[in-house]
């Protein structure tokens, strides 16, 4: 890499012209992840990457009156102290607000390095078009804050706000909680059983920690291998299938741990006492994400836990 201050004016504009069009890839990539679940913002996106284009043809242009036609390649990540960023592709699901503070920062880069390219030039047509154009993405800050808030009425705000939360549900809430509500009500019979036939703490920590962590291994390639996203909407197989794993785990590690205390009565009852927040957890995340009355989504979950409780104890006593 080298420094910004070792760069002569053919350099800095060859660099400001990769970076040109690198934003208007940039813009159109984030255009297209957008454009199904929030269109208004995607149109902006689009508009954008046009006004990028229209700046590299301008510096192109002038370019070719001062060194020709030739243009080195000369890149973000040649020059040192320049963002490093991941490809849009790797940011996939594109979340609407990560996309305008990416725009945002951006736009503030693109105008430190304008002003200081223009700074550095001793060509008056260079100087001036460096500083036209730093200008100009000194306003775009501006400009985009002004774009939103004129195009995105409250209807569009309201329909990205239920996308966004339609997404979060598809691919973060719904596996938590299929994975949650496993761990907590699947392994309450093998715990509890252990508990009230052996009458040790121990033993029941042992079968309580292996099927948590069974349960959630289990319940993590179930997940990934459900479906790959790309017709459900769900988005990674693997970020799900780790969030549901993770969640299954938690949930039968937190009735599972009081059993550390060696004073089993004791034990016991704090167990007893988590299973009941637990339960009242699910309940409530699924009134909250999932639109199920609260009273029915409590009822639901308590009669399933009590049961899967109640066999752990029946059979342990047996």
């Amino acid at each position: 890499m080298r420094n910004f201050s070792e760069l002569d004016e053919r350099e800095i504009l060859a660099l400001a012209i990769a970076n040109e069009e690198e934003d208007g890839r940039i813009y159109t990539d984030l255009a297209e992840g957008l454009r199904e679940d929030y269109p208004t913002t995607a149109g902006i996106l689009r508009s954008m990457a046009e006004e990028e284009s229209e700046h590299r043809r301008e510096l192109i242009t002038l370019f070719q009156e001062k060194f020709g036609e030739h243009i080195p390649l000369i890149r973000r990540q040649d020059v040192r102290g320049f963002l490093s960023r991941k490809p849009i592709w790797q940011l996939r699901p594109l979340r609407v607000d990560a996309a305008r503070t990416l725009m945002q920062s951006m736009e503030m880069e693109t105008e430190r390095f304008y002003s200081r390219a223009a700074s550095r030039s001793q060509d008056a047509s260079i100087r001036k078009l460096l500083g036209d154009l730093a200008m100009a993405e000194s306003g775009h800050e501006h400009k985009l804050d002004q774009m939103i808030d004129e195009k995105i009425t409250d209807d569009e705000r309201s329909s990205e706000a239920d996308a966004a939360r339609r997404n979060l549900v598809l691919r973060y809430i719904q596996p938590g909680l299929a994975g949650l509500m496993d761990g907590s009500v699947s392994t309450l019979a093998p715990l509890f059983a252990s508990a009230f036939a052996t009458g040790s703490s121990w033993q029941a920590f042992i079968v309580g920690i292996s099927a948590s962590l069974g349960a959630g291994i289990s319940m993590a390639f179930a997940e990934a291998l459900s479906d790959n996203g790309s017709l459900t909407g769900r988005g990674s197989p693997i970020i799900r299938g780790v969030v549901c794993g993770l969640m299954t785990t938690l949930g039968g590690l937190g009735h599972s741990l009081p059993f550390l205390i060696p004073n089993f009565h004791l034990a016991l009852a704090i167990a007893i006492g988590v299973v009941v927040v637990e339960l009242g957890v699910i309940s409530w995340v699924r009134w909250k994400y999932m639109d199920t009355p609260p009273v029915s989504a409590a009822l639901q979950v308590a009669f399933g836990g009590a049961l899967v409780f109640a066999t752990g104890v029946l059979i342990g006593s047996s």
